[in-house]
């Protein structure tokens, strides 16, 4: 397995020794930009897993022209920013340029290190582990967008989970990603070169439950003129996900809890066993424990699936996900509706912030995908935002204030610093700075004496 690649440009000759010794030291091959030389050349020889880039070196300005012209190549390559002189108001511009994280000068060495090792964990861990993995693998984890503290908590979780080879539940609102959870199980386990077969527990009648999950034999009822194999069947060696079980009947609970105990189950019409050998990943949007307490859900049952488990978090509560999202979203819908947005207005993207998401990601993507309908020139304008959000977004926001107080709260308990205090909000520092910005904090020094 080849080493992650990092790309260094404009760096000074101290700050350059020190960060490609420790990079080099923990599984990064590291190349060096020619002084003075086009990035955009030098990029495309290489072509890195990520890119560092320096202002205050060879690089004039504040290094968004480089940045920017990487993000017209790469939409979706970490891109790491080191600045001389900064400002909330450039750390928001670096945001909105593309920059996933961003360093004023002085830093440490093992700052940039560990920003390094998360934006490239999966390859790390790759490389460490020698494991090939396919092309599936690699576009469902470039598809889990886990900018957030709680969605990295949740990737981390998962990972482990999907070497445990352990039934798994996973619960959360519709709209958050749980299928897309259980894919990136299955394709990170052992399991990733075999199927994975999904089954919508709630659009499953009960009569069809024991043919479309076990299969039947020839002649087992009027019409079956040959063997079909169910969906246990199919996912042999692979992972089935059963989504939405918290929908099912009790009829069809019973079936699928005796197939899980028994490690066994019997085509219908069929007398002989055949072993079960898929892995069970099951999710709900509903709560279990309630479930279970109305008496519509078998606690049998529960306990066979719920050995791990995993809560996805709504987007409400993982925000700082969503520029991330949009990026990964234009460039899908750029190359299905053959244009070339280059993202949002800085106002539209505003309102994305300050909308609740009831739907989640799937509301967020249907939203974009209504936008291209309206066919925007290069950015997608508020305006072209669908009528319902607008006027969602019309409604007062009644918890900025307090909002505001938490972040100046947060402030003054740690004397200004800002990397501190987005640690004591949960949140990352782009967020913090962002959130200082939209809500003009300024921080008041006493005169000097």
């Amino acid at each position: 397995m080849k080493k992650p690649a990092v790309l260094i440009f404009g760096m000074d000759e101290l700050l350059h020794q020190n960060l490609k010794g420790k990079l080099f030291g923990h599984g990064f091959e590291v190349f060096d930009a020619p002084k003075a030389s086009d990035i955009t050349t030098t990029f495309q020889n290489i072509m890195p897993d990520l890119v560092i880039i320096c202002s205050s070196g060879e690089i004039a300005g504040n290094g968004l022209k480089e940045v920017k012209a990487i993000r017209k190549m790469q939409r979706c390559l970490p891109i790491m920013l080191i600045t001389k002189f900064s400002s909330e108001s450039r750390a928001i511009e670096a945001l909105r340029a593309g920059v996933n994280d961003y360093f004023k000068i002085p830093v440490s060495g093992d700052a940039v290190l560990d920003s390094a090792k998360r934006l490239l964990s999966d390859r790390l861990s790759e490389y460490s582990s020698g494991s090939k993995t396919n092309a599936e693998c690699t576009i469902k984890d470039q598809s889990f967008i886990c900018e957030s503290r709680p969605m990295r908590d949740v990737k981390t979780l998962l990972a482990k989970i999907a070497k445990a080879d352990s039934n798994v539940l996973i619960t959360g609102e519709t709209g958050t990603g749980k299928e897309l959870a259980a894919e990136y199980v299955h394709y990170k386990s052992p399991r990733y070169n075999y199927p994975f077969i999904c089954v919508n527990c709630a659009a499953l009648p009960e009569s069809l439950v024991e043919s479309e999950l076990f299969g039947y034999d020839r002649g087992a009822f009027t019409g079956a003129y040959a063997v079909k194999r169910g969906k246990f069947e199919i996912a042999r060696g692979g992972t089935l996900f059963l989504d939405e079980i918290g929908d099912m009947t009790a009829y069809a609970q019973a079936k699928i809890l005796r197939s899980i105990e028994s490690k066994e189950f019997f085509h219908l019409g069929g007398k002989r066993s055949i072993p079960m050998k898929a892995r069970v990943i099951a999710a709900t949007n509903q709560d279990p424990e309630r479930l279970m307490a109305k008496g519509s859900f078998r606690k049998d049952l529960y306990y066979r699936i719920n050995v791990a488990r995993v809560h996805m978090p709504p987007l409400c509560e993982r925000k700082e996900d969503i520029p991330h999202l949009v990026q990964h979203a234009i460039g899908k819908l750029n190359h299905r509706f053959s244009r070339e947005i280059e993202g949002l207005t800085d106002c539209a993207m505003t309102c994305l912030y300050r909308y609740d998401w009831p739907g989640n990601v799937r509301e967020l993507l249907n939203l974009l995908e209504a936008a291209y309908i309206n066919l925007p020139a290069r950015e997608i304008s508020y305006v072209e935002l669908p009528n319902s959000i607008q006027r969602q977004l019309q409604v007062a926001d009644c918890g900025a204030e307090e909002e505001r107080m938490r972040i100046l709260t947060a402030l003054l308990e740690t004397n200004w610093n800002k990397s501190t205090a987005a640690q004591k909000l949960s949140w990352s520092r782009m967020t913090l700075y962002r959130k200082i910005t939209k809500y003009n904090i300024v921080e008041k020094r006493s005169p000097a004496r």
